[in-house]
Parts: C-alpha cells; structure tokens; sequence
C-alpha cells in the first residue's frame, strides 16, 4: 500500500522479550488454632504456662501474615473458635470460620472443603498454625513441588509429623495430622515432597527447643515482639 492510502508497518514476530510468564497455580490455605487456653501446652514447661497463649498467638500470627505474601497463595482460612484469634487474624485479610468439633483433622476437613467449594479450580493445603519462622519464599517452594499431584504431604522437622498437605483442586484433603503424621499421610496415598531449602515450613514449635531453632532461622514480628517477656533464652546466650 501507498502512504496515501495508510500504509502499515510489517508485522513482528513475536519475541521471547514480548512472551509473559503465565501465572503460577495458586492455592487456598486452610489453618487450624486452637483456643488459646490450651494451645502449646507441651511449651509450658520451658517458658511458664502464663506466657504460653501470647506465644501461640504470636505463632498463628506470624504463619498466616507471612502466608498472605506468598506468591502461591490466594488467601488463607483459619479455623478457630477462639474470639481473640479470629479477630486478630481477620486484621491481617484473613477469613475465619468456626471449629466444628471432634478434633484437629475435622476441623481441617470442614476448612478444606470451605476453601475448595469457594474457588473449585483453586487446591486446598491444610498448613501448621506454630511455624513463626516461615519465609514466604520457602512456602512458595514447597508448593510448586505440589502443584499437579492429586496429595502430597511435608514432613516436619523431626520428620515425624506433618507441617503442610496439600490436594489438588477437587481431590479430597483426607487430613492424618497428629503424632506420627508423616507416616500416617504416606500410608494414605500421599506423596511426601522433598524440595530444598524449606527449613522455616518444617520448623513448627512444640517445645523449648524447637522455639530455640526457630528463633536462630528467625521468627517473625508478632513472636519477636513477645520475646522479651518470656523467661526464655536461646541456647546460644544462655549463661
């Protein structure tokens, strides 16, 4: 064509420069909290039964705000029926829904299928509310090392229990949590997910001193912020 009657530029090909990343699967994260007045009791004994439920509140705190800021995941449901939790995690964007009863795996089974009928195309992981060390960066790892397979599990630090189990978008969670969890969730068909570098997803706290490494990987602002009231010390200054 002429200019006069409106030339056009010769059409580009695309370039790698003009493609853009398509973005990752994401995931709903369901996480229980029990009542404060009886959660981490095992914790008792290193810091005093009265500093106990600021720290398990300082916990779920620190877990679900470093959650939200993962690049994997569309929002987080906490189940509680603990008033003082679910206001302080509806401040940080969170939702919150009440327990149901009948102990921890039900409470995630009624989270999970909450969470799935809410976005179906979405998968569910139920994680652990004690992990006041996470990086948001690790939790993302953890689940792209899920992302297309129908269950899969992360075994904790002491790898015996489980911190985090993930399904696929319209695959039931079947949750085994507690005690020897790990081999529990491998029994029931899940895969166990090995990637590198995820210290702060398998760090939950349960005793002085798991609250000990947890605090050398580094804990979060809420956790931090309780420190100095507890009469606790890292091994490291200890006198």
């Amino acid at each position: 064509m002429s200019p006069a009657t409106g030339s056009t530029a010769p059409r580009r090909a695309a370039g790698r420069g003009d493609r853009v990343r398509p973005a990752p699967p994401r995931w709903r994260l369901v996480v229980p909290v029990k009542p404060l007045s009886i959660a981490k009791s095992r914790l008792a004994g290193a810091i005093g039964p009265g500093h106990r439920p600021e720290l398990a509140l300082a916990f779920a705190l620190d877990t679900v705000r470093t959650a939200l800021t993962c690049d994997r995941v569309h929002g987080v449901l906490v189940v509680t029926d603990d008033a003082r939790v679910a206001a302080a995690i509806r401040g940080l964007g969170a939702d919150v829904v009440a327990d149901v009863g009948g102990g921890l795996n039900a409470a995630l089974a009624h989270g999970a299928r909450i969470a799935g009928a809410a976005r179906p195309r979405t998968g569910v992981a139920a994680l652990s509310a004690d992990l006041p060390a996470l990086r948001a960066e690790e939790l993302d790892r953890v689940l792209a090392a899920a992302t297309g397979v129908r269950r899969a599990f992360l075994a904790d630090a002491a790898g015996v229990g489980t911190t985090l189990l993930a399904a696929a978008p319209g695959v039931a969670l079947a949750p085994g949590f507690g005690g020897p969890s790990r081999a529990r969730h491998l029994a029931s068909g899940a895969i166990e997910l090995t990637p590198y570098d995820v210290d702060s997803v398998r760090r939950d706290v349960d005793t002085g001193e798991d609250l000990r490494t947890a605090i050398g990987l580094g804990v979060g602002a809420a956790t931090a912020a309780v420190l100095p009231s507890v009469p606790f010390l890292p091994r490291a200054a200890a006198s």
